[in-house]
């Protein structure tokens, strides 16, 4: 049976990466901070069976208990998230551009190093780091989150010419307008006259992204077979930016 890590596996498109996997006949690995609470885990597990609960913070302990039960790891999701309140550049706290580029640059680079080893001795395998288009179409506030992400993207790209001569590919998905509660709660987006009117105006597409869409391109690139394919960064933001502009 193939082998699966899905990193922060609650939030933004953890639930669908770790669905699209079991269906896939996938054991996975379900990482999460909060899991350390067996309880979070059990409600998170509940009608998902095959999920092993992985609590560590660190990145290297995160692998180490990963390959502590099993022998090798055929696919990383590294589904990375962060709050992106908007930030005043005047009065911005530089320790929030620290957390950003932690969370959503360091953590995932940390983890790719901690798992090289043990990938190349196997002698491949499947990286999908999900990222975001927002650096896109940059927006007031969002200096933080924005080069956080544009670097998040480079970083696939840098990764995947290191790691290519050993038959490992790193590959991402870059969603914008995704629904999650996290960035687009639905009393918002969906169940309001004003949240439905902004998406309409500024995504071709006229609508939120559903979780289990993702799941499918999380799914082809965990899947895929060739190790040509690698260093693509996939907008996933129904048409966004082009095609249509923000209101006002």
């Amino acid at each position: 049976m193939p082998t699966a890590l899905v990193t922060n596996c609650t939030g933004y498109a953890g639930p669908p990466s770790v669905e699209t996997l079991l269906d896939a006949g996938f054991q996975v690995f379900a990482h999460d901070r909060t899991f350390e609470d067996g309880e979070e885990f059990r409600k998170f597990a509940a009608r998902r069976g095959g999920l092993s609960a992985v609590s560590e913070c660190m990145p290297e302990a995160i692998i180490k208990a990963v390959f502590a039960k099993t022998r090798r790891l055929d696919v990383i999701v590294s589904n990375d998230h962060h709050p992106a309140p908007a930030q005043d550049v005047e009065s911005a706290d530089l320790s929030a551009f620290t957390a950003n580029f932690d969370a959503l640059m360091a953590f995932p680079f940390a983890l790719i190093k901690a798992a090289l080893p043990r990938l190349k001795d196997q002698g491949g395998a499947n990286i999908v780091m999900i990222t975001s288009s927002r650096d896109r179409l940059p927006l007031n506030g969002g200096a933080f989150p924005d080069s956080a992400r544009a670097g998040a993207n480079a970083l696939v790209r840098s990764l995947a010419v290191d790691l290519a001569p050993h038959q490992i590919t790193v590959n991402a998905v870059a969603p914008n307008f995704l629904y999650s509660e996290q960035f687009y709660p639905a009393a918002f987006y969906k169940q309001s006259e004003e949240g439905r009117t902004y998406i309409e105006a500024s995504v071709p597409a006229g609508r939120l992204a559903e979780p289990e869409e993702i799941g499918e391109v999380i799914a082809f690139l965990a899947t895929a077979r060739t190790r040509f394919l690698t260093g693509a960064v996939i907008d996933f933001a129904g048409g966004w930016p082009f095609g249509r502009k923000r209101p006002g």
